[in-house]
């Protein structure tokens, strides 16, 4: 991957692509995919965007950083296209609203993900380009009929094409870039891990091999009891289970369970097996489905599996772990740094542009959330009222658990009031660590 101007860069390595890929390279990008949930940035004195334009992005050479009218509203038909639209929809209809977000979002990638991989100094050359197009159309295409259909009904020229080809590669080698020098558990670290873990990831629980009959009844647990210890063989227990028993899984394998871990079964029957002594008839145990009769046929004890043998598989762990992190900080600092320098005309702001000024209500939430008196009642599928924020229980956040236990919010009590005015008031019995949410600003 080149890294400065001036350098080759390196083929990025490819794995193999699903049959649809290039229509889903085409109509949007995995990368890309993951950045979504923009927090809303506000600012003073947005910049003017020029009357034949719908936005532009600063921070980016002119000729990336503005998205013209037709730029536009070429991405709209070619989005309504891939919708398998056969019309475009009118602007101020549902439907174009939802064409108009994802069009120019579409576009906005274009710009934000070049704009990132300038400012990283990530190139691709024109052969790479060309070479991976080459290798998406053979994957896809049978023929170049077939692929010159395509680009006429989804209404893409060959630049197109390439641009997103691009996009592609750029986005891959970001993403190598961020992999580079993955960051590595020490090994204190991946001990504490292990000690953490050892008695829940890294311990086989004992297991039994059992021989079991389950009545209905006591007395005819009485009777299968009286057979099986006047003649304990195996064959004597599958007449037996055949005979009397009311379990059909044990029932048709003699009355042979395999393997059975220690806490798979109720108690007291749990006990009672992995109590037992080998090769003995024990019984009646009343357990919730019947009377018990079983004999341990063989006992295997709890195995624990020592550090030097999951030491590697902790270690890989624990890095993916920590590079999730670094990718996840990427991702807020790439979101918050393209949206503030992001600003579009009045009729073209959608969530990712700095000027964009939404009602405060999830976008996914159905309109009647929000009416006064909706029709038909509110609708059951509405978020709540305040988005609760989830702090860690105390004491929860470990190695195994970085995030915790989300503690459990819950409302302040009704008629509750702080002591002194600007205090946070207190609750005798409340969760330790919980607070009430923090007045509205005036």
């Amino acid at each position: 991957m080149g890294k400065g101007k001036g350098e080759s860069a390196k083929a990025p390595s490819r794995g193999p692509a699903p049959r649809q890929r290039l229509a889903l390279l085409i109509f949007g990008i995995v990368f890309v995919g993951l950045f979504v949930g923009f927090a809303i940035a506000q600012g003073i004195g947005y910049p003017t965007v020029p009357s034949n334009a719908v936005a532009i992005v600063k921070g980016v050479p002119s000729d990336q950083g503005t998205i013209t009218k037709a730029q536009y509203a070429k991405a709209v038909v070619q989005t309504a296209k891939a919708s398998k639209l056969k019309t475009t929809p009118k602007p101020g209809t549902k439907k174009y609203e939802e064409l108009k977000t994802t069009a120019l979002g579409s576009l906005l990638d274009m710009v934000w993900i070049q704009g990132e991989a300038e400012e990283l100094g990530v190139t691709v050359t024109p052969k790479q380009i060309k070479d991976e197009f080459e290798s998406i159309k053979s994957q896809n295409f049978k023929t170049a009929a077939e692929y010159t259909e395509f680009l006429k009904t989804s209404d893409l020229t060959q630049e197109d094409i390439n641009d997103r080809v691009k996009l592609q590669l750029l986005s891959q080698e970001i993403q190598k870039l961020l992999g580079e020098n993955p960051p590595k558990a020490s090994s204190t670290e991946v001990k504490d891990y292990y000690e953490a873990a050892k008695a829940t990831q890294f311990t086989q629980k004992p297991t039994r091999d059992v021989l079991v009959v389950i009545t209905k009844t006591e007395a005819a647990g009485e009777k299968a009891k009286a057979l099986l210890e006047k003649d304990p063989t195996p064959a004597n227990w599958k007449k037996v289970a055949k005979k009397y028993s009311i379990d059909p899984t044990s029932k048709a394998k003699g009355g042979l369970i395999e393997g059975l871990s220690e806490g798979a079964t109720p108690e007291p029957i749990n006990g009672a097996i992995f109590n037992a002594p080998n090769a003995k008839v024990e019984g009646l145990v009343k357990g919730p489905n019947g009377y018990y009769l079983f004999e341990v046929e063989k006992s295997t004890p709890e195995k624990v599996q020592p550090l030097k043998e999951v030491q590697s598989q902790i270690s890989s762990q624990l890095s993916q772990q920590a590079q999730q992190e670094v990718f996840s900080e990427f991702l807020a600092g790439y979101n918050s740094k393209w949206q503030s320098r992001t600003f579009c005309a009045s009729d073209y702001t959608i969530s990712r542009c700095a000027n964009y000024k939404g009602s405060g209500h999830p976008e996914s939430a159905p309109p009647a959330c929000y009416e006064a008196n909706p029709k038909g009642g509110i609708p059951a599928d509405c978020p709540a009222p305040v988005q609760q924020l989830a702090p860690a229980l105390p004491g929860t956040i470990s190695i195994l658990t970085p995030k915790g236990t989300p503690l459990p919010q819950r409302p302040q009590p009704e008629g509750l009031k702080p002591a002194v005015e600007g205090e946070v008031p207190s609750v005798a019995g409340a969760v330790p660590g919980a607070t009430t949410a923090p007045p509205p600003s005036e």
